[in-house]
This record gives C-alpha cells, sequence and structure tokens, in this order.
C-alpha cells in the first residue's frame, strides 16, 4: 500500500552505497575487517570492552541465553510484552521462559516487584526488554540480580543510544543484545550486535558465534593460520561486510537521528494532549535518556482498536501493535500454568503503535495526530 505516513523509514544514502561499493570491490565478502571495524566503533559507542557483530538479535539473544550457562531444568523471567525472540532464545536452551508484568500503563518495561516475586532455585536469569527505547529499573534489578546471583541479560533491540544513569544500555547488565533490523534506529537490513565487558563470556561469545572454531576463514586468508580446531558445539551466526559496511555509516548518523525522534517524540505529545487527551501516552516521566524507537500510545478503554487502525489506514496513516503478549500464543499456552499478568493484557489491548522514524517533519506529526482525533470520534 502507498502510506500518506509509514510506519517507520530507512535513512540510506550515498554514504551507505559508497560503503557496500568499497566492500564489493575489495571481494571480500564474509566477515572480515570491516566487521570488526564495525564492532570496535560500535563497543566505544556503548562504552563497553567486547562486541560482537552476528546475523540477528535473536542469534545475540541465543548466544547470551547459552553463554549464561541456561539449560534444562532453568527458567529465564523474561517480560510477555516483547517480541517472541525474547522468550524463544530461552526455550532454544531448553530452559523455561516465566513471564512477568509489566509496570503499568505509564511504563511498558518489566516490573521489578513482578520479577522479585517469581525468582526460585531453578532461576538462572532475568532477561529484560526496554520497551521502545525506554530503560528499564536497571538499579533496581541490577541490585536483585547480584543478591540472588542470577544473570542479567538487556534486549536492548529497541535501545541503541538509550541512557540511563550516563550508562548505554547494554552496559548494565552482563550482556547486552541488539538489533539492526530495517525498522530500528540504524540498520543493517538483518543484522545485531551482543556486548559484554567480561572477558570470558566474550571469548565463548566470538568461538560460539562461527561453529566454535579456533580461527575464522579471515584469519587464515591473512595467513595468520592454515588450520583451525572446533573446540565448542558453535552456529554459523556470522554477520557479513556487506552489513557491515551499512553499520558502520549508520552508526555515525545515530546520535542526531535519535535526537530527532526525542523532538519528535515530544511534538507527538504536546499535540496529542491537545487533541485527544483521552489517550494515554506512557513513559511521559521517564528518567534516562531514551532512543525514541516507538511512539507508543494506550487507546482509552473500551475503544475499537480494529476499527480504530481500520480509520487510520483509510486516511493514509500505517499503525501496528507492540506487542501480542507471548504468553498468549499457541506455542506459548500451558494449561497448567497460567501466568497472571494484569497490566500486560490491559495494555496489549488497547496499545497502538504511531509512525515515528527520523525523516518525519513536524507537520507530519500533525497530520498523524489529526488523523487519530479522527478515528477516535464515534460512527
Amino acid at each position: 500500500m502507498d502510506w500518506k505516513i509509514p510506519l517507520a523509514d530507512i535513512d540510506f544514502g550515498p554514504e551507505e552505497r559508497a560503503a557496500v561499493e568499497i566492500v564489493l570491490r575489495s571481494k571480500w565478502l564474509t566477515m572480515g575487517s570491516v566487521t570488526r571495524e564495525f564492532e570496535q566503533a560500535f563497543a566505544e559507542y556503548i562504552g563497553v570492552k567486547y562486541a560482537w557483530a552476528v546475523t540477528n538479535a535473536t542469534a545475540a539473544l541465543h548466544l547470551a541465553c547459552l553463554v549464561a550457562g541456561m539449560g534444562p531444568g532453568d527458567e529465564a523471567i523474561v517480560p510477555s510484552l516483547t517480541f517472541v525472540a525474547t522468550a524463544n532464545a530461552v526455550r532454544y536452551t531448553g530452559a523455561i521462559p516465566v513471564f512477568a508484568d509489566i509496570a503499568g500503563e505509564q511504563d511498558l518495561n518489566i516490573s521489578y516487584h513482578a520479577i522479585e516475586k517469581l525468582i526460585t532455585k531453578r532461576t538462572r536469569a532475568i532477561l529484560v526488554m526496554h520497551y521502545g527505547g525506554y530503560a528499564c529499573d536497571m538499579p533496581s534489578i541490577m541490585e536483585l540480580a547480584r543478591e540472588r546471583g542470577l544473570m542479567v541479560i538487556e534486549d536492548a533491540a529497541h535501545a541503541v543510544g538509550s541512557e540511563l544513569g550516563g550508562i548505554r544500555l547494554g552496559n548494565w547488565g552482563d550482556m547486552g543484545c541488539f538489533s539492526f533490523f530495517s525498522n530500528k534506529n540504524m540498520t543493517t537490513g538483518e543484522g545485531g550486535m551482543i556486548v559484554t565487558n567480561n572477558e570470558a563470556f566474550s571469548q565463548r561469545l566470538h568461538l560460539l558465534r562461527s561453529h566454535g572454531m579456533t580461527t575464522l576463514t579471515w584469519d587464515r586468508h591473512q595467513g595468520h593460520a592454515w588450520s583451525y580446531d572446533v573446540v565448542d558445539l558453535g552456529y554459523n551466526y556470522r554477520i557479513d561486510e556487506i552489513r557491515a559496511a551499512l553499520g558502520k555509516v549508520q552508526l555515525g548518523k545515530l546520535a542526531a537521528n535519535n535526537e530527532r525522534r526525542r523532538h519528535l517524540t515530544q511534538v507527538y505529545r504536546d499535540a496529542l494532549q491537545e487533541l485527544a487527551p483521552q489517550i494515554t501516552v506512557p513513559f511521559m516521566h521517564h528518567a534516562g535518556i531514551s532512543a525514541a524507537h516507538l511512539m507508543s500510545v494506550l487507546l482509552p478503554a473500551g475503544t475499537n482498536r480494529s476499527s480504530f487502525m481500520e480509520s487510520m489506514k483509510s486516511q493514509g496513516i500505517q499503525t501496528s501493535i507492540h506487542y501480542p503478549p507471548i504468553h498468549t500464543f499457541s506455542a506459548y499456552k500451558d494449561s497448567r500454568v497460567k501466568p497472571s499478568l494484569p497490566n500486560t493484557e490491559d495494555v496489549a489491548a488497547r496499545e497502538v503503535t504511531l509512525p515515528l522514524y527520523a525523516a518525519m517533519s513536524d507537520e507530519d506529526v500533525s497530520i498523524v495526530t489529526r488523523a487519530l482525533a479522527h478515528a477516535l470520534i464515534p460512527t
């Protein structure tokens, strides 16, 4: 469909094309020097010691769960209001995801108090997801995790460039996982990154990313090795030079684009307060600096969301839902255990995501909010 205003858009220009052309002219397309440069630049940006680029954020989450020592019989506490990959990564290891409620309609992140109540002797890790680029209560969660001897993995897929207390998200927990999917604040099409400050974790992540091999094709091409050993059951989770080249350019644009997103978010908030005060806008008083990945709003209770979204569509405005709760999916339904997640279920039934991307104009926001006000008028 030819949207007047799409949900998301990509900031690609001549810099990305030039970076890709350099890689193509080099004739080295698999993981090599450009990937390493991207990893080093990303580690410096986040403020961590180690960063490993991978094929997507799901791979990053899976590797993090493996390195955290998860396996059959273990549990990991996760939000249900997130993309399914957050929980799937736990299940890939044979461990069980235990769903915790969110804090409420002003804070759509996993609740510290809900986490605390769910910890058992089988709990090995806590996976947090920084919804929309807004930080979870990391000081409280990290203190709890250290008291109970638990690992913390940050799903920072929405949060590249977000900060809390002067610390970038992804650098609070034991490992942080990022997404460079096409709708993210910086994109390589598909792609991801896993970061850590733990040397032992880094060494294992490096091995697991590429089949558990002790040397890589690039090492052998450079003449640094001629053979290899396989010392762990690894995976083919490598990224390629083309995507790494895109990532380097996109990282350079990130600060300005995130600042633009924050400005547009405030324009949205001001307009919604005037045109549709019955709408709830989460994270109005959020601590920290957000990457402003999503512009989520909550419809008034009783609103027919499908009709609302159809009205927005008829006006040329693309909207979405973030997210259908994982615990309601067929693959996750278990008649023996029904988690009590009242806040998650209330918010998930009313949430709508509005367009937000750096190339939007203030007038675009005005068009969306006027369309929203019209869509709320009873027919």
